[in-house]
């Protein structure tokens, strides 16, 4: 039987996505049945294992099958790692990380992978090691310019209209045109996956979404209008809703996506709900992209004490999300 062929990329070597990736794979979790195609090093992967006690039935895979078997592959990522070094950012950890993202997203845009879900990697070793991206979302940029990230969880559901971008630069973005853009573009990448499952709420910028005009003149003057047209438009959004309550409202409500204006406006709440079920979910590519919404965790790396339940649920979302066309 065909199954879809899902990329699994290992993170930074000095950080816990191998950890987490292991266990994920040796658990009782029921995971989807499915192709998985470790991108990585077995280097790595027998390092983790000696470390974890655990031991993985690995197959290397063969690029020339074109059918999708069920069951866990191998495909060996040429990079310069010599001995695992963890706990810390280096410039090895981060080529490799790097190394191992990048052939998984060219094989996917040749349409070999349905989706990848991401192991966490560090900004600190990709700068260390001289890559220009900030991270994963900003090297899909580079090729897919309207990608858009957001956070899922069961009880919450986030999109951010900027991610990685100072504070003063992220509320540049808060103009109508520039939200309307937006507001268009993620229903349609939405209706595609899931029609007509979702409705949109935007948080207002200013306390009390600018209490008309009183704290802020944003809302007026550029999301309100926005919105309004939106709505015209189609679009199942509403708003905007005071930043102060709208997470709270929207919690437990599966058929909402809160939109938020800056990073921290909405990963604050999503990670004090959802840290270790959350999963960072890129949206506009012509695959699916998932990650745990944790990071490296160098602190205790290397201790087994890593939780693997936001790669559990990374997996479980691509799968969700990937079109039933295999």
């Amino acid at each position: 039987m065909t199954v879809p062929r899902i990329g699994i990329t290992f993170g930074d070597p000095g950080g816990i996505g191998p950890e987490i990736i292991l266990k994920t794979f040796s658990g009782e979790f029921s995971l989807p049945r499915a192709c998985y195609i470790f991108f990585g090093s077995s280097l790595v992967i027998k390092n983790e294992e000696e470390a974890l006690g655990i031991k993985l039935d690995l197959q290397p895979w063969d690029k020339k099958d074109s059918a999708g078997s069920p069951g866990l592959f191998l495909q060996e990522v040429e990079n310069p790692l010599k001995a695992i070094k963890k706990g810390f950012p280096s410039v090895e950890n981060g080529l490799a990380s790097f190394l191992f993202f990048r052939e998984a997203v060219e094989e996917a845009a040749k349409g070999g992978l349905k989706a990848i879900v991401t192991a966490p990697i560090s900004k600190k070793s990709w700068d260390l090691a001289g890559i220009r991206w900030r991270g994963h979302t900003e090297y899909l940029n580079q090729a897919y310019p309207q990608a858009i990230m957001t956070f899922w969880s069961e009880k919450l559901k986030v999109a951010l209209l900027s991610h990685h971008l100072p504070l003063k630069l992220a509320l540049d973005k808060v103009k109508k045109n520039i939200l309307l853009d937006y507001f268009r573009h993620l229903h349609q990448i939405i209706e595609k996956l899931k029609p007509r499952e979702f409705e949109f709420l935007v948080a207002g910028l200013n306390p009390h979404a600018g209490e008309e005009g009183l704290l802020g003149s944003e809302e007026k003057k550029e999301i309100i209008p926005a919105i309004k047209q939106a709505q015209q438009q189609g679009i199942r959004i509403s708003g905007p809703f005071p930043p102060d309550v709208i997470f709270r409202n929207a919690l437990g409500l599966p058929d909402k996506i809160i939109i938020a204006l800056y990073h921290d406006q909405g990963l604050v709440a999503f990670k004090l709900e959802s840290f270790d079920t959350g999963v960072n979910t890129t949206l506009g590519l012509p695959f699916i992209r998932t990650s745990p919404d944790h990071g490296t965790a160098f602190d205790i790396a290397g201790r087994n004490l890593a939780r693997p339940q936001s790669m559990i649920e990374a997996i479980k979302l691509a799968y969700y999300l990937i079109p039933r066309s295999f």
